[in-house]
């Protein structure tokens, strides 16, 4: 059942952090999104403020229950997944420090933790969703989750490490682990309808 934030004269915003678990140092995302967006373009919205490719499965959880996409006729699909397109967030969450997790490429199992951080009044003229603000760059893809990230930062930050090379080259180069551009982000949500 779809519950809509709507005070009245609207619907309501939701401030949004989104933070890589097990991650150091701390890669992390806060945006401003309508209450009743659908998971779906949620999943697009993530995608687009950390960084990701969108190369990878993903999944939300919230109290036990799984949202992700259907019709991927995947061996091990659980039945009990919903359809991401059917759902928004304010079904997940619905009041401040309220939080569920955001789960992209099972393989390397990035764990998003997204919490509630304010419930915002509505605004007519809000148009896209809006990052506000953030910290480091997004691992980079296929690097071995956070375990393999971390020993990619070791090598990458001693030009002594065994692996320096061979992982400078894999990247394509030097790497910056604090890059983070709020401007670029937020030229690319300007794309998404609110």
């Amino acid at each position: 059942m779809i519950r809509l934030a709507d005070t009245g004269g609207g619907i309501s915003l939701f401030q949004l952090k989104i933070t890589l678990q097990d991650c150091k140092p701390s890669i992390w995302r806060r945006v401003v999104v309508r209450s009743d967006m659908k998971l779906d373009r949620l999943h697009n919205l993530i995608q687009t403020a950390m960084g990701w490719t969108n190369s990878h499965l993903h999944q939300f959880v919230a109290d036990g229950v799984f949202y992700g996409m259907k019709g991927l006729d995947l061996e091990d699909e659980v039945d009990e997944t919903l359809d991401e397109k059917r759902h928004v967030v304010n079904e997940l969450i619905s009041k401040a420090q309220d939080r569920f997790i955001y789960e992209y490429d099972f393989g390397d199992s990035w764990e998003h933790e997204v919490v509630l951080e304010k419930i915002l009044k509505p605004d007519a003229s809000f148009k896209h969703p809006v990052c506000l603000a953030g910290a480091n760059a997004c691992p980079p893809e296929d690097c071995g989750g956070t375990w393999g990230y971390a020993d990619f930062l070791k090598a990458m930050a001693n030009p002594k490490h065994e692996e320096h090379e061979q992982m400078k080259e894999w990247i394509g180069g030097k790497w910056d682990a604090a890059k983070f551009s709020l401007e670029a982000v937020n030229a690319k949500l300007k794309r998404m309808r609110a």
